[in-house]
């Protein structure tokens, strides 16, 4: 369903259940920063009704989501730590070229949302299944389809303001072997995405 070219590596498991609080500190904080995106691209497309208010709701399912990620790393006695880069992010969304109309940034925007909340979906998928624990399993389940509908929006929105649906296909296409090789590159770290 995600169209995910390659699988996260099985031994990322083992890494986010061994580094539990740097995955639970990563994972905020991808929370505000989407939360974030999502007002960006309000400001960005104010002229845009539909997108607007999709996007409002999406940064506040976000910011509840980064609340109830920091909520659960001081209920496990963690600390909340420091923000660390996104290489996974920052590499990724390098790949279309800058500049060009206006719309067709609209749409590489979505199309990288689109793709960080696919990884995200089946990295929380991983986390439902391998951490231990009822309360985490359930509650990483209920992420992972909260990624899925952010994940279809995303595309649905591409479509929408794209010129073409050929147009969107191919750079979906384009994007995803990116990703693929990103993910390679990347190997297995103690982050939700690389």
């Amino acid at each position: 369903m995600l169209g995910l070219k390659l699988p996260s590596d099985p031994r990322w498991a083992n890494i986010a259940k061994n580094n539990l609080q740097e995955i639970l500190t990563d994972h905020a904080y991808c929370e505000q920063k989407a939360a974030n995106s999502a007002i960006s691209l309000v400001i960005s497309f104010p002229e845009k009704s539909e997108l607007v208010s999709v996007m409002l709701d999406i940064a506040k399912e976000e910011i509840s989501h980064f609340q109830m990620v920091h909520k659960l790393i001081l209920e496990m006695g963690f600390s909340f730590g420091r923000e660390r880069k996104d290489e996974y992010v920052i590499k990724l969304k390098s790949f279309f070229p800058k500049g060009g109309k206006r719309n067709d940034h609209l749409v590489n925007r979505l199309l990288y949302g689109a793709l960080i909340e696919a990884r995200s979906c089946e990295r929380f998928k991983i986390l439902s299944e391998e951490l231990e624990g009822k309360k985490l399993k359930l509650f990483y389940k209920k992420l992972m389809i909260s990624e899925a509908n952010h994940y279809k929006i995303f595309l649905k929105l591409a479509h929408k303001y794209a010129d073409t649906k050929e147009e969107v296909n191919q750079k979906w296409n384009s994007l995803l072997e990116h990703e693929k090789n990103l993910m390679r590159e990347l190997k297995n770290n103690k982050s939700i995405h690389g």
